[in-house]
C-alpha cells in the first residue's frame, strides 16, 4: 500500500499489526514514517516514542527522527546502537559514496593543516572513529605506530583489509574510560558530527595526549553550540568548540572554516580544528624544582 502511495491504507494495516505485536520497535518506526509522509506529525512523533520505549537502544534512530520533527532536539548524542547499525550497513559502499559522490577530502585537509603547523612525525598516533581507514591511509607514512578505534565492526573489517593500522579496536568513543597519556597525535575525521555534546570526548583526548601532543578533528559548522540537523548529524559552533578546548587545557588551538564534503549538491560548511597539549617544563626558581605547564 505504501509503495502504491496509499499511506492511509498502509497506516490502517500497520496499526492493526501493532495491536498484535506492541513490542515491535521496527514496526513503530515504520508506522512513524508512514504518519510523517501522510502529514500527521504528532502521530508520527508518538509512534517513534513507542519505538524507543520498545527498544531503548534505539538502533533505528527513532528518537532522532522524533526530536527533529518536534523541532526541540533533546538528544545530546546519537544512540550508539543506531550509529553502529548505520555504519555496519554502510561499510561496503562507504568510500564509494563519501569520496566518489560527495567529494569528501577531510583526511587530506587535516594532514595538510598539521604539516603546516610543524608536525613531522608521531611515535604513537590514534585515529578515533577510523571507519574504513581513509584517514589511516593518509597518516600512515607519518607514524611509527598507528591505532584505530571505531564502533562499527563492519568498518573495522574494511580498515583491517588495508593493512595500515598496527591495532584496531571496537570502541564507543563517546564513553571511553580515561587512560594515561600515551599518544603524540589523535585525529578524528568527520566523527564528532555523530556525538553531539563533545565535553567528554575532548576531555578524554586531552588526558590521552602526551605533553606537546596534537589533536586534530573536523566538524560541521553551526550557529548553536550543538544542533541536530535534518541529516541526523550534529553541527557545532566555533565558540562552543573553542570553549571546550580552553577548558580542557590545550595550550594553543586553531579553528579554520572549510568545506569537507557536499550534501545534495551543496557544500557543507565545516570547521577544521587543531590543538596542542601544553608542555610540562621544570621551573627552577624558588627553593626547589617544580613542574609547570608551558
Amino acid at each position: 500500500m505504501a509503495h502504491l502511495g496509499d499511506y492511509a491504507g498502509a497506516i490502517e494495516a500497520l496499526r492493526g499489526a501493532m495491536e498484535l505485536v506492541p513490542g515491535w520497535a521496527a514496526g513503530w518506526f515504520r508506522l512513524g514514517e508512514y504518519y510523517e509522509t501522510a502529514g500527521e506529525t504528532e502521530a508520527a512523533a508518538e509512534a517513534w516514542d513507542r519505538a524507543v520505549a520498545a527498544d531503548p537502544r534505539d538502533p533505528l534512530g527513532a528518537g532522532l527522527r522524533r526530536d527533529l520533527l518536534r523541532g526541540v532536539p533533546v538528544a545530546e548524542s546519537m544512540p550508539p546502537a543506531f550509529v553502529e547499525l548505520l555504519f555496519d550497513q554502510y561499510a561496503p559502499r562507504f568510500e564509494r559514496s563519501l569520496v566518489g559522490k560527495l567529494g569528501y577530502r577531510g583526511p587530506a585537509l587535516l594532514l595538510e593543516a598539521l604539516r603546516g603547523q610543524g608536525f613531522e612525525r608521531a611515535a604513537n598516533a590514534l585515529d578515533l572513529g577510523c571507519g574504513t581507514g581513509l584517514m589511516g591511509e593518509v597518516l600512515r607514512p607519518f607514524c611509527d605506530r598507528l591505532e584505530g578505534y571505531d564502533i562499527s565492526a563492519g568498518m573495522l573489517g574494511e580498515a583491517a583489509a588495508k593493512g595500515v593500522y598496527d591495532a584496531l579496536e571496537k570502541r564507543d568513543i563517546g564513553v571511553m574510560a580515561p587512560i594515561l597519556p600515551r599518544y603524540d597525535l589523535i585525529v578524528a575525521a568527520d566523527v564528532f558530527i555523530y556525538l553531539g555534546a563533545l565535553e567528554r570526548v575532548i576531555g578524554w583526548c586531552a588526558g590521552a595526549l602526551a605533553p606537546g601532543g596534537r589533536l586534530a578533528f573536523t566538524l560541521e559548522l553551526g550557529e548553536a553550540p550543538v544542533q541536530l540537523r535534518e541529516s541526523r548529524r550534529f553541527a557545532h559552533s566555533r565558540d562552543y568548540v573553542q570553549g571546550l578546548l580552553d577548558e580542557a587545557g590545550f595550550g594553543s588551538s586553531q579553528l579554520t572554516e572549510c568545506v569537507l564534503r557536499q550534501d545534495r549538491g551543496e557544500d557543507v560548511a565545516a570547521l577544521l580544528v587543531t590543538a596542542q597539549a601544553q608542555v610540562r617544563v621544570l621551573d627552577r626558581e624558588g627553593d626547589g624544582e617544580t613542574e609547570v605547564l608551558a
